[in-house]
């Protein structure tokens, strides 16, 4: 079976820099965004149309390219966390968690035992097709591909903080800035990005301490190596869509002035 070379690379302490995949289907996107010089992409099916199967597209290229995906399910289910793995996708991203309970749970569903309970599929895309070997130390060796990263987007959820950061078989934690802030009750007030950066930082160093990666979304290369030089390992650049307008953008503003 194949190594995850995302996983492989935090091991080693090296910052990962992705993008957000919204709008391309098209799984010969992770060819344009590797030839660009990125690390990974992290594909959204909680804000998209995209399907189960364009995923298992996206998955199988993702790991003859050695290129990684990250996908972020509609929700933490076990059914969706299943079917994503199964599909041979090495890394979720997993939204809306509130409890050590759920984090749990979602650990429990990402690996086999003993570490967890993820339901046996046998040889799949998952495995990339291989058979035969000692079983026990393939199982060990699957689920130490596996990276779950997992979404802070409430205020409850920052109540557990540490009680979330400490959970067994979570890889990372990020923050949902839109649905916080609009949690918090400051979306679109001049306060926003203050209290937003408060959070972040309380999120940094309880994940730090119990020993996870941390996750960001950033807009500018400014924000990226702030977060960078706070601990975060796991940058996720902007967007598709927002690259291509803002490209777009720029250059009609140059061709038809106003």
């Amino acid at each position: 079976m194949r190594e995850n070379p995302m996983k492989a690379a935090l091991k080693r302490g090296e910052a990962q820099i992705g993008t957000w995949i919204n709008l391309v289907h098209n799984p010969a996107v992770l060819s344009l965004l590797k030839a660009a010089g990125l690390d990974y992409a992290r594909v959204d099916m909680e804000h998209t149309a995209v399907s189960v199967e364009t995923i298992s597209h996206f998955a199988v290229l993702a790991r003859a390219l050695s290129f990684p995906v990250t996908v972020r399910p509609p929700e933490g289910t076990r059914e969706w966390i299943t079917r994503l793995l199964d599909a041979g996708v090495w890394n979720v991203h997993i939204p809306q968690v509130d409890t050590p309970e759920q984090a749990e749970a979602i650990a429990q569903a990402a690996r086999y035992a003993p570490e967890g309970a993820r339901g046996m599929i046998g040889v799949g895309p998952g495995t990339d097709f291989e058979s035969g070997g000692d079983p026990r130390e393939n199982l060990a060796f699957a689920n130490a591909q596996i990276h779950v990263t997992i979404m802070l987007e409430t205020r409850e959820a920052f109540t557990h903080l540490n009680e979330i950061a400490s959970v067994p078989g979570i890889d990372a934690l990020t923050l949902g800035p839109s649905d916080l802030a609009q949690d918090l009750g400051v979306f679109g007030t001049p306060g926003q990005a203050e209290v937003l950066d408060e959070h972040r930082y309380r999120m940094t160093e309880s994940a730090l301490k119990h020993g996870k990666d941390v996750a960001m979304r950033v807009e500018t290369v400014a924000q990226a190596k702030q977060w960078i030089e706070a601990g975060a390992k796991l940058l996720s650049y902007s967007s598709d869509v927002a690259v291509l307008k803002g490209g777009f953008r720029t250059a009609m503003s140059e061709l038809r002035p106003r």
